[in-house]
């Protein structure tokens, strides 16, 4: 006998990017974990699935709006030096 009770269960929506590392960068307003806006955080379980792919297709073009730095120590220091 087959079991064919698998199909109930699944769904034919896009999963969420999350990777449970919740920070938002304070400038950005994105999440540092999976590239996504606060809004689009707010309402992902109501997005239609065209809309959460349009996100997940945006979402590597967000990483670069992370990686630049202020200057860290160094700019602090060379400020408070001026």
């Amino acid at each position: 006998m087959t079991d064919n009770t698998d199909h109930i269960w699944k769904r034919d929506e896009i999963d969420s990017p999350c990777i449970k590392v919740c920070v938002v960068h304070p400038t950005e307003r994105i999440c540092t974990g999976c590239y996504r806006s606060i809004d689009e955080i707010s309402v992902w379980s109501r997005l239609s699935p065209e809309a959460r792919q349009m996100v997940m297709q945006d979402l590597p073009n967000r990483a670069s709006r992370l990686t630049t730095r202020r200057g860290g120590r160094a700019a602090r220091l060379k400020r408070t030096a001026s």
